[in-house]
């Protein structure tokens, strides 16, 4: 074996100024008076990773409103949970979104919200005892929803949402599905039997159920299906919509819908298998944008809705 030590004096080198570089001081985030505007905040952050991403998720919303192209959104319930129903409201109000997909737990929430002003229970308090799921009101009234509903043809998004908003529940001003049915917004909801606390109880109609979300997930592939150039969001559904998104996608195109041109969006708690596949890459193969931007539903959002607004505010 040759012992011999390496002679560093022969390595070549290169000038520093010639070498490519990930990292530049004009990348940084720019100093705050704390007097900055949500628009100006946007701006001063450091030209990097997530702060460029949501910059051009916001160019992106812009340039398919300014365009007349679609955006659409697909959330999970938690989102209703920590309280965003009233800027998404405002995005529907601005003529942002064209669209709205749930999974079946949003029904529950936006309903309880509606009806009483509150929801979302303690389940360890109540699964020992089976006392888990059984409000009265939350099983009765929503399958009583969705039977009607059934019987006039209605999706199941439309069903619940004209029942909040036709009955007046107390808070209906504050309702996703009430105040969407009003300004007539589609609303879709796209259901997984046994998974949702209004299946255990015995108003529940299997056939119903599933006729009024089949009818919803036509509805969804429809919007879909005209989603060329435009954005679609997913917003704290890991599996469900994932899925149904990609369906949809891989249905539109073979019916002939090329749905070029997408930029898509997926903001979560954490990063997943499916969102990131089935909604950032593959939708996005060959033609689109697709971002991630990790963080915590009740701070990423507004921050993103601010920026939209404040832009929609100069135009």
């Amino acid at each position: 074996m040759d012992n011999t030590t390496l002679n560093k004096r022969k390595l070549n080198t290169y000038p520093l100024a010639s070498r490519p570089s990930k990292v530049s001081i004009s990348h940084f985030a720019r100093g705050l008076t704390g007097k900055e505007s949500v628009a100006d905040l946007i701006d001063k952050l450091p030209g990097f990773l997530a702060a460029n991403d949501l910059r051009n998720v916001i160019n992106a919303i812009i340039s398919a409103h300014q365009k007349k192209r679609p955006i659409l959104l697909g959330m999970g319930a938690h989102v209703i949970k920590v309280g965003l129903t009233p800027l998404i409201l405002q995005l529907v109000e601005k003529g942002v979104l064209s669209g709205i997909a749930l999974n079946g737990a949003g029904i529950i929430h936006d309903f309880e919200l509606a009806y009483a002003g509150h929801t979302s229970e303690e389940v360890a308090d109540g699964i020992t005892g089976g006392n888990f799921g059984m409000a009265q009101e939350t099983g009765e009234l929503l399958n009583r929803a969705i039977l009607l509903g059934d019987r006039e043809g209605l999706g199941l998004g439309a069903a619940i949402g004209r029942m909040i908003w036709e009955e007046k529940l107390p808070h209906r001003e504050l309702s996703l599905l009430g105040q969407c049915y009003r300004m007539q917004i589609p609303v879709t909801v796209h259901v997984a039997i046994g998974t949702d606390i209004i299946h255990m109880h015995a108003a529940a109609d299997g056939a119903a159920i599933g006729r009024t979300s089949f009818k919803d997930f036509d509805r969804f592939c429809t919007l879909v299906a005209q989603l060329e150039g435009g954005v679609y969001l997913n917003l704290g559904s890991a599996v469900v919509l994932p899925e149904v998104f990609l369906k949809a996608i891989s249905l539109a195109r073979n019916l002939g819908h090329q749905v070029k041109d997408l930029t898509t969006v997926n903001m979560d708690f954490n990063r997943h298998y499916r969102s990131f596949e089935n909604v950032v890459k593959r939708p996005t193969l060959g033609s689109g944008r697709g971002y991630q931007l990790i963080g915590h539903h009740e701070i990423m959002f507004p921050l993103l809705v601010a920026g939209i607004l404040a832009r929609l505010e100069n135009e």
